[in-house]
């Protein structure tokens, strides 16, 4: 993931809604069956430095729709456990074992030595945050972000999710973020340029007039038979992303939105990033590939509706 320097002045409406979150213990990490295809890191942690081609065959393009529906599938299943009290330990086995049961690796287990089969990120929790014991509280929001292998391919998804009674400003956001992502995935067309995208999301987050930021740190990558390519997706316009959209690219968007300022640090395990002002944050995501109309989503299930959509945040008023 690239660093991004460059800050902009956002304005906090209001106190963080609940204390700041406390990392809990970890349990060991969970077996998978031998039968199960493996990527490069499975073993050592390490992915491979060879270089990815931004365009995909045909081939790879099918595999990864059958990847990214199995993602969905997954992210679905333990977006539905959510629940006030549980742990996310207890939402990493449920994605680890629905993974499993789709003959699929959960792609962040051991990648860069990450212990969990999942990343779930609480309240001021930008990303990467880490299932542990701590027990979901009433009022908190929850980022889900699975990832599946199957088949010599990845397919990478995450939603936001409300845990019971929900302050309006959180509810807010949630809806700004998701309102971004499509923004972005809007902006996607061939002989466009990947910048589109980060100027359409920072488009739609600046109309609310300096509520809520945008993280620069972390960014949509490319992804195929790696994890993560080096193609790279701005969440905001930077000139310099000047690729130019073609015919079979594959790649995420998945913008994590801030109330007020972005500024992030780290957890000393090297994973977890937090807000600075403790102010909560949001981020959905979706795999795509480039058509000649535009793009297509990968990481829809094949029945039913995405957990973007099933668990979206009933209406409020962005603009208040």
């Amino acid at each position: 993931m690239a660093k991004r320097k460059r800050r902009r002045t956002r304005r906090v409406s209001s106190p963080p809604p609940s204390p700041p979150v406390e990392a809990g213990l970890i349990s060991p990490r969970r077996p998978v069956p031998g039968g199960i295809g493996r990527p490069e890191y499975a073993t050592d942690g390490e992915p491979s430095r060879r270089a990815a081609q931004a365009v995909r065959t045909p081939d790879e393009i099918e595999r990864m729709r059958v990847a990214g529906r199995l993602a969905a599938e997954v992210l679905n299943e333990v977006c539905a456990a959510v629940e006030v009290g549980i742990t996310t330990d207890e939402l990493d086995r449920i994605g680890h074992e629905a993974s499993i049961t789709r003959n699929c690796y959960p792609s962040p287990l051991n990648y860069r030595g990450f212990p969990k089969s999942l990343c779930t990120s609480v309240n001021e929790v930008i990303c990467h945050g880490i299932p542990d014991s701590r027990r979901l509280a009433d009022g908190d929001i929850i980022n889900v972000d699975v990832t599946v292998y199957h088949n010599g391919v990845h397919g990478d998804t995450s939603c936001t999710v409300l845990v019971g009674h929900v302050d309006e400003e959180s509810r807010r956001l949630v809806q700004v973020t998701r309102a971004a992502m499509h923004a972005g995935i809007d902006a996607v067309k061939p002989g466009g340029r990947v910048h589109d995208i980060g100027r359409a999301i920072e488009a739609e987050v600046d109309r609310h007039g300096g509520r809520f930021g945008i993280v620069r740190e972390f960014i949509g990558h490319g992804i195929g038979d790696q994890f993560h390519t080096s193609l790279q997706i701005p969440h905001y316009f930077d000139p310099r992303a000047g690729t130019v959209f073609e015919q079979g690219m594959t790649f995420t968007i998945e913008p994590m939105i801030t109330v007020g300022p972005a500024d992030m640090w780290m957890w000393d395990d090297d994973w977890t990033a937090l807000t600075v002002t403790g102010q909560r944050t949001a981020q959905f995501e979706h795999t795509m590939v480039v058509t000649d109309a535009g793009v297509d989503l990968l990481t829809l299930p094949s029945d039913g509706e995405p957990a973007e959509e099933r668990f979206a945040v009933t209406e409020v008023d962005a603009t208040a």
